[in-house]
């Protein structure tokens, strides 16, 4: 078998058998496929597709490309929740442990900024001494002892996404429903949860634009998942702004902590208790959706989940200090401000190009080598919907030393959308989809 003939078989819109496949995740996971030829095949996939039953072998082979871990001794299911990713959103890092201090198992497995998008284990590894890559010894007896672990994807758990994955972010083939489902299922179901909470984002920031394409991936990672045996359902939710305020690492894990307080965004604080809940419900912690909702909130009110992300801190060999003294946390020297260039009302804060503003100022990558600078970043002070002054501040901007701001005040400006009216905005929460009936 050539490789070369898979890439000439899909870039014709021909099928992939299971065989081709298998070929394709060993070769990558061994390091005999070239990263050109994977490249290739990654581009025709991207424009011919990939069937249902391509996409299932695809996942299977990457699962198989590794191990699947297991927790024995758990009195209850382990739970875990996914992001196809956003701008400003660090939902995993309030929510992951507000389950947890509920009774849920929650070992999170996260990934790194992926294009425009935020990574979990990039702002968690803005506290000092976090460490995200824990041996899967360590993972269990996280979650034996404290209910949670906030980790990266080890060597160990499909291998062969972690290759895909970072020539993904390189080769503008993110925005694939088949690659993007294979990915997040294939590391899901390798680590071994009984039940998945999917957050299948649409919108301005998102890799899928439209609610009809979210639809369509949710229903394909729902359908990967319960056909593994894992309970999944996926929650459709609007990333047409930035989630809450805070776009960069250090910053984001401030709002964090503030929502923890109780002080948070609204948007965070109700997504945060949202997932929570479904996560209790799908790992049988509380079926019912409405105590769900209840235990969760009393967990958020009482600092339950505040005191077990401490935990997970300290666990983790982080410095636990920082939920109580923000200055522990990295911090960009210089700080300036977007102002509004008229009078008016805020109709629109596009969230793709403020996250690769983001980017440009350091927070995250635009190549595999990049080196990620946790203190810069963005803070929205108008959200959309608030009426402005013209010169009002509407974006405070974190840089060191100027580096990436013109080009980041750029996107920054035209991002932004003063108008006269407010303009109708599409629901937060737009739908939820569950396994079909049979």
């Amino acid at each position: 078998m050539r490789a070369v003939d898979l890439i000439r078989t899909k870039r014709d819109g021909g099928r992939l058998d299971r065989a081709s496949l298998d070929f394709f995740v060993a070769g990558v996971t061994d390091g005999t496929l070239p990263d050109y030829q994977a490249s290739a095949l990654l581009m025709a996939i991207v424009l011919k597709g990939m069937t249902a039953e391509e996409t299932a072998a695809l996942t299977d082979a990457m699962v198989r490309s590794g191990v699947r871990v297991d927790y024995p001794g758990l009195d209850g299911v382990p739970v875990d929740k996914h992001s196809t990713g956003g701008v400003g959103d660090k939902l995993s890092i309030v929510l992951a442990p507000l389950a947890a201090a509920c009774g849920a198992y929650v070992p999170m497995m996260s990934g790194r900024g992926l294009g425009h998008t935020g990574g979990t284990l990039d702002k968690l590894e803005s506290i000092p001494g976090f460490r995200t890559a824990l041996s899967l010894e360590e993972l269990r007896r996280a979650v034996q002892s404290i209910r949670c672990a906030l980790i990266g994807q080890t060597s160990e758990i499909a291998p062969a996404d972690r290759k895909l994955y970072a020539l993904r972010d390189v080769t503008a083939t993110v925005e694939s429903i088949p690659l993007i489902s294979a990915s997040i299922m294939s590391k899901k179901i390798a680590e071994g949860i009984g039940g998945l909470v999917l957050d299948v984002k649409y919108g301005d920031g998102a890799f899928m634009k439209t609610d009809e394409d979210a639809r369509r991936l949710a229903e394909s990672l729902v359908s990967i998942g319960e056909a593994a045996g894992v309970r999944t359902e996926a929650l459709l939710t609007n990333m047409d702004a930035p989630l809450g305020g805070a776009v960069g690492n250090a910053v984001e894990i401030i709002e964090c902590l503030e929502t923890l307080k109780g002080r948070g965004p609204a948007d965070i604080e109700s997504l945060s208790v949202e997932f929570a809940a479904r996560m209790l419900a799908v790992s049988g912690v509380e079926p019912d959706g409405a105590k769900a909702t209840a235990r969760v909130r009393k967990a958020l009110a009482s600092g339950a989940g505040l005191e077990k992300l401490r935990e997970i801190i300290e666990n983790q060999g982080g410095d636990p200090a920082v939920v109580d003294d923000y200055t522990r946390l990295p911090a960009a020297p210089d700080c300036e401000y977007v102002r509004a260039a008229r009078a008016g009302v805020v109709t629109a804060l596009k969230a793709e190009a403020i996250g690769r503003a983001a980017v440009l100022l350091g927070a995250g990558r635009d190549r595999i080598d990049a080196t990620i600078d946790p203190g810069v970043g963005l803070i929205v002070l108008t959200p959309v919907g608030t009426t402005v002054k013209q010169g009002d501040p509407l974006l405070e901007v974190h840089h060191r030393g100027g580096s990436g701001l013109a080009d980041a005040r750029r996107l920054l400006d035209a991002a932004i959308e003063v108008g006269d009216a407010p303009r109708e905005r599409r629901p937060l929460i737009l739908d939820r989809i569950q396994k079909r009936s049979a």
